[in-house]
């Protein structure tokens, strides 16, 4: 069989080739290009006469699945795969397979970062100290104590509530199913509305898909207290991002922390975001670390030889 990776997978070359001697030494053909592209012309190209395809964060469309002739699995070294033609793979027969958890932690402590910096005005501070006429100092606020309101309990939503949890703070959570894992941690599961009202620290866990577009709607945010801070290092789409921008700049939200926008950075300078108070605003990095790369490369590459040896794993359509 034949193996194509379209894109570079953020770890150095000679792990590429470490990872890929498996598949050779198994009598398969790998090729690795070392060049993103978004060109459907291209894409197509490079899936040529190939069984596996592997991708990472690169839109994967329609007009190129369709016309895949030898495809049979689309492993995406990524947890969300809402950049690929799912439907247009179902309707070929052509498998997906994700690389879920390996960003669990890195996520996590973004999310983590984000909270630290609104309610200890980090990066203001930063600014504050530069300046020469010094304004003042700038009091802030502390986790310990506070309620977190986890919104999707998968295995992001879980490492964020034990990192939580360790700071001091009260959990509690939704999901639409009960995770027994999260209750073990002290998580309380209410409704959703309860979870928003309720919450100081409201951190959103939930993947991207066609229930949860603007699943967190004008109407959801407005239960949100003015005191709280909304977190969403999640997907953009899930949260009506021009409503969170007008309760932030009519004080009826006290920040947010977002790494997650209605598209990939960079934004056009009008986005609502760019012009909202009391934002930290990171360009879609939460997953990106050293660490969570090769373990990503290498739950990839795992995949791929599972695949091929007729025991597909991590398989989500």
């Amino acid at each position: 069989m034949k193996v194509a990776l379209l894109e570079p997978l953020r770890v150095p070359k000679d792990m590429i080739d470490k990872l890929a001697q498996p598949i050779r030494e198994a009598g398969h053909e790998f090729v690795y290009f070392e060049e993103k592209t978004t060109d459907p012309d291209e894409l197509l190209k490079r899936s040529q006469a190939a069984d596996v395809v592997m991708i990472a964060n690169n839109p994967y469309p329609k007009e190129v699945v369709e016309q895949l002739k030898e495809t049979k699995l689309i492993n995406v070294a990524f947890t969300g795969v809402d950049h690929v033609a799912q439907e247009a793979a179902q309707d070929k027969g052509i498998q997906i397979a994700n690389a879920a958890g390996y960003s669990d932690q890195s996520v996590a402590e973004l999310v983590i970062g984000l909270t630290l910096d609104l309610y200890r005005s980090i990066s203001q501070g930063d600014k504050e100290i530069r300046k020469e006429s010094f304004p003042g100092m700038i009091q802030g606020n502390e986790i310990r104590g506070k309620t977190v309101g986890i919104i999707g309990t998968g295995n992001i939503g879980l490492r964020t509530a034990e990192l939580f949890k360790a700071f001091g703070a009260k959990l509690i959570g939704y999901n639409r199913t009960e995770k027994e894992a999260a209750k073990e941690l002290g998580l309380t599961y209410l409704s959703l509305d309860d979870v928003l009202s309720q919450s100081d620290i409201v951190s959103v866990h939930l993947p991207m898909n066609d229930e949860t577009r603007n699943f967190l709607s004008r109407e959801k945010l407005e239960r949100v207290k003015d005191s709280a801070v909304l977190i969403n290092c999640a997907r953009g789409p899930i949260i009506d991002n021009q409503a969170l921008a007008d309760l932030l700049n009519e004080g009826k939200l006290a920040g947010a922390g977002i790494d997650v926008f209605d598209m990939e950075p960079p934004l056009p300078k009008d986005y609502p975001l760019l012009h909202a108070k009391n934002t930290v605003l990171t360009p879609h990095v939460a997953y990106l670390t050293d660490e969570a790369m090769v373990k990503r490369a290498e739950i990839a590459f795992d995949n791929t030889l599972a695949f091929l040896k007729g025991q597909p794993q991590n398989i989500i359509n």
